[in-house]
């Protein structure tokens, strides 16, 4: 399930890359490991507006009684809509499986080979996938905000 997943995830973005948009943040629930829907983040206005979109997303897992989460988004696409430093590498698809244990991010970086600009200056790009680093395990926030 998880490399089709990831699958889908690379060849969404591989896709829209390719007509010069980056994709939005993309959010994958499960319940008992069964994928309910892909659902995109609504489009955002930079700033305030980027980090309540991305946050309505939890609100939506919840409603969707999903066990398992699976998120998809782009290192620069969300630091530049959040206003925030970009951490890690980048152009980078991040994918984070979530569990309320805790969640594993991993990171697929790739370059950019240009395909084709157009007279409005917009680049359609094909994504050159690099080796991607050794997952990252984290706690669940769940745990984190729990009284000890």
């Amino acid at each position: 399930m998880w490399n089709g997943l990831v699958g889908v995830a690379k060849e969404t973005y591989t896709a829209s890359l390719g007509e010069g948009v980056v994709p939005r943040p993309l959010m994958m629930p499960l319940v008992r490991g069964e994928l309910i829907r892909l659902i995109w983040v609504r489009p955002l206005k930079v700033g305030q507006d980027a980090f309540a979109g991305i946050a309505e997303f939890a609100n939506i897992a919840a409603a969707a009684g999903a066990d398992e989460v699976v998120l998809a988004w782009e290192t620069h696409d969300v630091a530049t809509a959040c206003e925030l430093p970009i951490v890690g590498p980048a152009p980078c698809l991040n994918i984070a499986l979530a569990t309320r244990d805790g969640h594993v991010l991993h990171q697929f970086p790739y370059s950019e080979q240009l395909l084709s600009r157009s007279s409005e200056g917009w680049a359609s790009v094909a994504p050159d996938w690099r080796p991607a680093p050794a997952p990252q395990p984290g706690e669940s926030w769940c745990r984190r905000s729990r009284p000890r």
